[in-house]
């Protein structure tokens, strides 16, 4: 089947994560937001989509993903459902609920990463919270930063094998989101990561297997991967990352 994914166009954001699982399964999918208006697509048509009046359930916010009459949004909840039928987690139930959590405990973690730099509020600029984000920043990197990525490395750890994954002993679609994440962190802050990678070197080992993937290297080298920049979750300021 095809799938249906609204999100904003421009920025990988949250979008990026369900886009990840859908390349890394070769499934055929339509990305709204990068269509042309000409086409049905745009941010116009999902702005449309998410706020219209025709959706008996209304979402917040995308991503969205439509997929056998069924309109599912937040990534956590989109990944849960892709997740078997791409073939992306282990069938039985624990291994499901376990992943949904692992994912979940990402969710958290990628809204404390974009709080770095809006930890007033998302509808003022950078600028207008500066000096805000300077004192976030630096709790982010000395306590929450170090917590994560340490909390990954020890799931890692604990599962068996010369090259571990954090669901059971197969790839999953959290394998994926973890690989957004760091690469996402070693773009926004490249000197802090550098510092702590030597700690988690399960962590980074998973980031380098997964980004050999076949078929999700030809999609990371390909024009429908949109770059890390200055509009979206992962944002480099120099002075976020002293």
């Amino acid at each position: 089947m095809t799938y249906e994914l609204y999100y904003w166009p421009g920025i990988p954001g949250r979008g990026e994560f369900v886009r990840l699982a859908l390349e890394d399964a070769g499934a055929d999918y339509i990305d709204v937001g990068k269509r042309s208006p000409d086409k049905g697509g745009g941010a116009g048509a999902v702005s449309e989509f998410i706020h219209g009046s025709d959706l008996g359930q209304p979402h917040f916010a995308p991503p969205v993903l439509k997929a056998e009459g069924l309109v599912i949004s937040h990534v956590a909840n989109i990944l849960q459902f892709l997740g078997l039928r791409l073939g992306l987690v282990p069938e039985d139930e624990s291994a499901r609920v376990w992943a949904n959590g692992l994912q979940l405990t990402l969710t958290d973690f990628v809204a404390e990463i974009h709080d770095t730099h809006h930890p007033v509020g998302s509808s003022l600029y950078y600028e207008d919270q500066q000096d805000e984000a300077k004192r976030r920043f630096r709790v982010f990197v000395q306590e929450r930063l170090p917590k994560f990525l340490h909390y990954f490395e020890r799931v890692l750890a604990t599962n068996a094998g010369d090259e571990p994954y954090l669901v059971g002993t197969a790839h999953s679609y959290v394998d994926l989101s973890l690989f957004q994440v760091v690469t996402g962190l070693r773009y926004a802050f490249p000197r802090a990561m550098e510092r702590l990678e030597p700690e988690i070197p399960e962590v980074t080992a998973l980031v380098d297997r997964v980004g050999q993937r076949p078929t999700l290297s030809a999609y990371l080298t390909s024009d429908r991967r949109l770059d890390f920049n200055q509009g979206g979750i992962f944002r480099h300021y120099p002075e976020l990352d002293g």
